[in-house]
């Protein structure tokens, strides 16, 4: 795992809670972010923080572990907690990841937390699949009764000029030039990389090093934010904007 995994348990025998919160204290690939002796006090954490496993009571007197896993978002994986077995298949039912017999030795809640860690590495792999067949390394265009292939990284901006676009690249003085329009481009080209600050251009973010004045500079070349654009820069532009208010002390 790249990540510690962040639990929380919500039990209303205390001596339960605190046995799962002192395995997960002791459990390198876990972080503790919260322990509840009811679904109440639980349900604004589940809701307002990244929780990726709760460990879960199934009997509880105000709500039981079944009924609030209805509203757990479903990111969060559910490892149930009960003393009788016969629950098991009920919690299954409700897309339990895994389920632990009272009272809890920490062997079985080892085996418990390492399925967690196997279904997160899953996650995880198959979301960087995801993101990497809608993020492509390479791109063709055709230029000159040519097939160019145009490594995405190395595409500084997109100029457009009425049916045609230049596509300006590093360490390259002149632009390859293709037949194509600037929304076909925009769509095709991640938003995650790529973001369009005026109706003729299209610039890498990564790749910015200097704005001034309502417009982002690329050497000697001027590339100017629109009003129609300029909302969706200054949001992306606020989120890694370092300022001394933002800075946090040790």
């Amino acid at each position: 795992m790249i990540r510690k995994l962040r639990c929380c348990v919500i039990d209303d025998e205390p001596l339960a809670l605190d046995l799962i919160k002192k395995y997960i204290d002791q459990t390198s690939p876990l972080t503790f972010v919260g322990a509840f002796t009811s679904a109440s006090e639980a349900i604004q954490t589940l809701l307002g923080s990244d929780v990726d496993i709760v460990f879960l009571d199934i009997e509880m007197s105000e709500l039981s572990g079944i009924e609030l896993a209805t509203v757990i978002p479903p990111h969060t994986r559910i490892i149930y907690i009960t003393a009788y077995q016969q629950y098991a298949y009920e919690g299954f039912k409700a897309n339990a990841l895994d389920y632990l017999l009272k009272p809890v030795s920490y062997t079985e809640f080892l085996a418990s937390v390492n399925k967690a860690i196997r279904w997160f590495e899953r996650e995880e792999k198959y979301q960087q699949q995801i993101n990497a067949e809608n993020d492509p390394k390479y791109i063709f265009v055709k230029s000159e009764y040519k097939l160019v292939q145009i490594p995405t990284e190395s595409i500084l901006y997109i100029e457009g000029l009425k049916d045609y676009v230049k596509i300006f690249l590093e360490n390259s003085q002149t632009p390859i030039m293709s037949l194509m329009s600037m929304k076909a481009l925009e769509t095709y080209l991640p938003s995650s990389r790529f973001i369009r600050v005026h109706r003729s251009f299209i610039v890498q973010t990564s790749k910015i090093r200097v704005v001034e004045r309502n417009r982002i500079v690329f050497g000697k070349q001027y590339i100017p934010i629109s009003e129609t654009y300029k909302e969706s820069f200054n949001e992306y532009v606020s989120k890694h904007l370092l300022t001394y208010n933002k800075i946090k002390y040790d």
